[in-house]
């Protein structure tokens, strides 16, 4: 005789979602693509997974940069650099062609954008420090974050609740934009 076969309550397995196409975060891009992981914020593309890092080594120079004792340290293996030249006897054939030396040379970037291939230097603002340079890609980085947040609380009930408001809001803002158009529709043409 075998093991007893008990029935008890049967669930179904759940079916794995597929996620839906995505626009690549990276500025310039704008290819769809379908995500492997619910993080994924680039499509796949050599060429824009290099300019990716490309973007983020920038970004990070510039923002070594703005270290004052990065900014010390750079001075001191100038001044090395120069008491180095001064001695060594260097013959200039063609002066005109040779490059500019010192604070003629200096070149200062400022930080880059938020968003990831954005090489624009942030908006001036007086209240606070900006960190996009357009109202685009702040929104574009902004949706992003919100996709990635909502799927984290997922689950909990905290995001449940979350979640709920806002299907609640926007039901309600459909229902006005809907309210809004019939009423223009039925209006009488002017004369």
């Amino acid at each position: 005789m075998g093991t007893p076969h008990v029935k008890g309550k049967h669930r179904r397995k759940a079916r794995r979602r597929r996620a839906r196409s995505r626009i690549c975060l990276r500025k310039g891009c704008g290819r769809k693509y379908l995500p492997r992981c619910w993080n994924q914020r680039y499509c796949l593309e050599p060429e824009c997974q290099r300019q990716v890092r490309r973007w983020q080594a920038a970004r990070r120079q510039a923002t070594h940069r703005q270290n004052r004792f990065a900014k010390a340290r750079h001075a001191q293996a100038q001044r090395a650099y120069r008491q180095q030249t001064k001695f060594a006897s260097q013959v200039v054939r063609h002066p005109e062609v040779t490059p500019a030396r010192g604070h003629a040379a200096k070149v200062s970037l400022p930080l880059l954008c938020d968003r990831p291939g954005c090489y624009e230097p942030p908006v001036t603002s007086i209240r606070n420090p900006a960190r996009y340079c357009c109202h685009a890609c702040r929104r574009a980085v902004h949706n992003v974050q919100d996709r990635e947040r909502k799927w984290r609380s997922r689950g909990t009930l905290d995001g449940r609740t979350k979640r709920a408001y806002e299907y609640q809001a926007a039901c309600q803002q459909r229902l006005r934009r809907r309210s809004t158009s019939a009423s223009l529709s039925l209006r009488a043409p002017p004369e």
